[in-house]
């Protein structure tokens, strides 16, 4: 078991998302990687990530990230992601709320060589931005 993995998990959350570091990708991901998501196998590798990752800060702005790591392996980690901000613009069929949206994803991260390679993912962030309407 490598505590680096749950230190990378971390760094890549503030990296990518609090500061908006895409170029730091390459340090936190495999050139290969897989995100399996609602059951989808999606191939992004660092182009798609960096596109990923930009729609959401299109999205939202002010984020903050909260990690929780709840179990390691040899070479997977189960963590939870709490993400927290202001929805400023379109996101995925929502119009921008100028709200506050909070949603956590439970993830389940592979490693390989030292880069997450593939992870699996469940969040509940469309049901976050359905009840934010009803606010």
């Amino acid at each position: 078991m490598k505590p680096l993995y749950s230190a990378k998990i971390l760094a890549a959350n503030v990296g990518l998302y609090v500061n908006g570091d895409f170029a730091a990708v390459e340090d936190y991901f495999a050139t290969d990687y897989v995100a399996h998501i609602a059951g989808d196998d999606l191939s992004l590798g660092h182009a798609g990530i960096r596109k990923v990752l930009s729609v959401y800060r299109r999205a939202f702005s002010d984020f903050q990230v909260d990690v929780e790591i709840l179990v390691q392996s040899k070479d997977r980690v189960a963590w939870q992601r709490t993400l927290q901000g202001t929805q400023l613009g379109a996101f995925k069929g929502f119009p921008a709320s100028q709200k506050q949206i909070v949603w956590r994803d439970m993830v389940t991260s592979r490693f390989q060589n030292d880069l997450i390679a593939e992870e699996w993912i469940v969040t509940d962030l469309a049901e976050q931005l359905l009840a934010s309407r009803k606010r």
